[in-house]
């Protein structure tokens, strides 16, 4: 009895994990291990999601501030070539050598906007990743002078339909061609 009691003793006494005790451990980690996971996917997934929201947004709003620079400096509105999705403006800007004026165009070509001076190439300004899915042009008068309605809408070019790369930006502005 007296060695049956000191076995006891020695196995109460000896350091170790019960099988318990190893399972509730490799689920606690397991546990926290998923949780790391899905805070590192929703990171990535709203990462993703912001990227595409900034790069349409840079390009619509680079688009319009060109167009407007070149409205409030342009002379006159060339009508004969100025439809709803084409503008044509007359200028004074980047004159040829020998001439009085000179012209701009904006227009859609393909998915992107261009503009093009007067005998030089086409410049595109916005890029490849994005696409304009709208450009429209509007002639009005505000209070006597003549100003132009711009329409955007520029989408981020997402060929497999994954929605953390749905993005779109509308935007509409006004602006008044200044006297010279």
């Amino acid at each position: 009895m007296f060695y049956n009691i000191n076995l006891k003793n020695k196995y109460k006494n000896k350091a170790g994990f019960t099988l318990v005790e190893v399972l509730v451990s490799l689920s606690v980690f397991f546990i926290i291990l998923l949780a790391i996971n899905s805070l590192l996917f929703l990171m990535t997934n709203s990462n993703s999601k912001t990227k595409a929201n900034r790069e349409v947004i840079d390009n619509a709003r680079r688009a319009i501030e060109i167009i407007t620079y070149e409205i409030k400096g342009a002379k006159s509105i060339y009508t004969p070539t100025t439809t709803a999705n084409q503008l044509s403006l007359e200028t004074l800007r980047y004159l040829p050598v020998d001439e009085n004026n000179t012209f701009i165009d904006f227009f859609l070509c393909g998915s992107a906007i261009c503009f093009k001076k007067e005998s030089q190439s086409l410049v595109s300004l916005t890029s490849d990743i994005v696409q304009v899915a709208n450009l429209s042009f509007s002639q009005i008068l505000n209070n006597g002078k003549p100003s132009i309605k711009i329409n955007l809408t520029v989408d981020y070019i997402n060929p497999n339909n994954n929605p953390n790369y749905s993005a779109s930006v509308t935007l509409t502005s006004t602006v008044s061609l200044r006297n010279y």
